[in-house]
Parts: C-alpha cells; structure tokens; sequence
C-alpha cells in the first residue's frame, strides 16, 4: 500500500482516475500524441497539487490516474489541462485539426472517478464496526 500523502495539518491519499474524450470520439491519438497530451499534462498538474501516476489511451480517449491533494481545484485543474492541450497539440500536430469538428478538440463532458485504497464494503464495515470492543456491542 503506498504511503500517504501530508502537508503541515493533514495526511491524504486520493486518487483520480480522468477520462477525456475527443468532439465527436474522433480518432486523433497514437503513441506520440498521447505522449505529449501526457507531458501536457504533468507541465500544469503541480500548479494545482496534482501528479500523474499512470497514462493510456485510444484513438479516441485518454486515460489518467493521479493523485491530488485537499486543495486540489480539480475542475479548474481540468479546464486548463483541456485549453492548453487542445491548443497545443492542434499547433504541434497540423493533422489533427483535418479529423475534428470545427475545431473543437475535446468534449465538453469529462469522467472523473475517485480511486483508491480499500474498497468501499471494506471501508463500510470499518466504520460500522467502529466502537465495539472484541466485535460485541
């Protein structure tokens, strides 16, 4: 189990796991565009207490788990993440701009779920349990 995250008034450990998907599930991403939408990505993430902990991707679709902190503005985190790739890799990769709609690069939804240590029955049978000794009432 990794050991937690801290900062001078808690300990955390969370974990993300963000699913991005082109306008349209139009097919833009190969091996060498995901790998720049990843360095994108871990260029903005310590300016919002984020790091990346695993990428992958489709043609049409990125994945990314990482880990945030308390403070973390995860939406905004995310707008800006969506506005700098875009424009980055429109710029950088001329191609991509002939299998979009109008420009648009990513849709405007997002998937974001939370990941973590336990599962959740685990965690709820902890605090169910909290308060007996010797599992009595």
């Amino acid at each position: 189990m990794r050991k937690l995250d801290h900062n001078a008034h808690s300990a955390f450990l969370l974990y993300y796991h963000l699913v991005l998907v082109v306008k349209y599930r139009r097919d833009v991403f190969d091996d060498t565009v995901s790998d720049r939408a990843r360095e994108i990505f871990s260029y903005i993430a310590p300016r919002y207490g984020i790091e990346v902990d695993e990428w992958n991707h489709d043609g049409d679709h990125i994945h990314a788990m990482f880990r945030a902190q308390p403070k973390s503005e995860l939406r905004k985190f995310i707008n800006a993440y969506k506005s700098a790739s875009s424009r980055l890799l429109k710029k950088e990769f001329p191609e991509i701009r002939k299998k979009l709609w109008k420009e648009t690069f990513w849709s405007q939804s997002f998937c974001l779920i939370t990941a973590g240590g336990a599962p959740i029955e685990v965690i709820r049978e902890y605090i169910e349990t909290q308060g007996e000794k010797d599992g009595k009432e």
